[in-house]
């Protein structure tokens, strides 16, 4: 089975958040299990694709409106990331250092015509064509319904919605942008009177589905004003939780730690790693080390940590490390915060790909109490590698982490607040103590298999239901 996989972000060419880390990883564990799986995505202006090696595959040009860019296909020739990778080379509109913008109604509208070109070309079409969010939500309609691309018209369409808080609204005075189609469809592209193409993709792809399923029944109540059409759209509708990359994620051969483990050397490896981070930003060794890994923003309940942190840093019993960046105000608050307890807390404002694998490793719990967390990512990273997760009842939280009381390994709130998050850093501290417990939870949580094995088998399961 050929499936095609269309997305704005793709590890390890371009990452801003999970989605990159999915598409970067579920071909590749598809390709293992015997389906063919390709990636297309834009050529942009970034590291990777300036030491890329490609060849162009295909040359045409595509219309918007009464615009006309010309555009490359181009293949990449790095075949170490297993899967065969391609880009829409579209200069005027795509080559840029960044991912998202202002611009990117004409942006990923051009993208997704110039992908669907190239696709309708290949004698062997594929089986399945699969999208990611709303950069890629007006493929099914285009498909469906749009005159050029009639000969791809019965090929089935998957969604994976990884965030449906962005939806790719834009006007119907640029309904133009499309390829010519029967307006008598035109309102499988509205919602709430705007072109909204995560909406059309809801409506128009074969099956959707989400990156946990919680995830999925969340969004039926609370979806940024989707949730009756995901209601109305149930009989399609699935969760399939992400899984990670294994080969990537592993303490044995991770280059980035200071000292490898595995599961029976997992003392010596973290004590290693927490030793370097406690040495590097003035910290006691001694004390439980927790840690916060992602952007500060209201989803991840990140504002609530200049007034949570002060109150857990007044006892000085636990050391705080936190690396992200985001809301400004939150980063001032956070930043001065560091003045006030220097013995025990500090930050780094950025992202910084070695320093975070550093402290999966030497940390003792990860903080996630995030408001929205459609899977996550970070908490099963750190099981991985043996720290406890401190997270929200949401989304794939609540399909991966299950609370000590409960006969668990991590720690649970049920509530996103000040309080809540004090409490369980408390609690977790005196967990942290029972250093019996905790080194037989450490190996317990380092051999739970959140891999993409399972998911990809469960993608397949999906793509055959498909079959005609």
């Amino acid at each position: 089975m050929k499936v095609v996989h269309i997305s704005a972000e793709c590890y390890p060419v371009a990452k801003v958040g999970g989605l990159a880390d999915v598409v970067g990883a579920l071909p590749k564990y598809l390709n293992e299990k015997g389906t063919q799986a390709s990636v297309i995505m834009p050529f942009y202006n970034v590291p990777y694709t300036r030491d890329a090696q490609v060849e162009v595959v295909y040359e045409a040009g595509v219309y918007l409106d009464t615009y006309h860019y010309e555009f490359r296909i181009l293949k990449d020739n790095n075949r170490a990331i297993g899967f065969d990778l391609y880009f829409v080379d579209i200069p005027e509109l795509l080559f840029e250092e960044y991912v998202y913008s202002q611009d990117d109604t004409k942006r990923f509208v051009a993208f997704q015509i110039a992908a669907l070109q190239y696709i309708q070309t290949q004698k062997n079409k594929p089986a399945v064509v699969h999208c990611h969010d709303h950069h890629t939500g007006l493929v099914p309609f285009m498909m469906q319904h749009c005159t050029m691309f009639e000969n791809l018209k019965h090929i089935p369409t998957v969604l994976t919605i990884h965030n449906a808080q962005y939806q790719g609204w834009f006007g119907h005075d640029q309904q133009s942008l499309l390829p010519t189609f029967n307006k008598a469809h035109v309102g499988l592209l509205d919602w709430d009177g705007s072109i909204n193409s995560l909406a059309a993709a809801i409506k128009c792809a074969w099956r959707v589905n989400t990156v946990s399923p919680s995830y999925m029944e969340e969004l039926m109540e609370r979806a940024n004003g989707l949730e009756s059409l995901l209601s109305h759209e149930r009989n399609k509708c699935t969760g399939i939780l992400n899984g990670i990359d294994s080969s990537v994620w592993n303490t044995a051969t991770d280059s980035f730690l200071v000292k490898n483990y595995t599961v029976t050397s997992n003392v010596s490896g973290k004590k290693a790693n927490k030793k370097w981070l406690c040495e590097q930003y003035d910290l006691d060794i001694d004390k439980p080390l927790f840690v916060f890994i992602g952007r500060l923003v209201y989803e991840k309940g990140s504002d609530l940590f200049p007034e949570a942190f002060e109150k857990i840093l007044k006892d000085g019993k636990v050391s705080l490390l936190l690396l992200g960046s985001g809301d400004k105000e939150t980063e001032a608050s956070l930043k001065e915060l560091k003045t006030q307890h220097p013995e025990n807390y500090n930050l780094h404002i950025g992202y910084d790909e070695s320093l975070s694998r550093k402290m999966y490793a030497g940390a003792d719990f990860l903080l996630m109490p995030s408001r929205v967390e459609p899977c996550g990512l970070n908490q099963l990273y750190s099981l991985r590698y043996g720290t406890i997760p401190i997270v929200s009842n949401v989304g794939g939280l609540k399909d991966t982490v299950i609370d000590v009381d409960n006969n668990g390994y991590g720690f649970v709130i049920q509530e996103i607040s000040v309080t809540a998050i004090v409490e369980v850093v408390q609690r977790a501290a005196v967990v942290y103590e029972d250093s019996a417990w905790l080194q037989k939870n450490r190996k317990y949580i380092m051999k739970l298999d959140y891999s993409w094995e399972h998911a990809a088998s469960q993608y397949i399961t999906l793509y055959n239901s498909l079959k005609n």
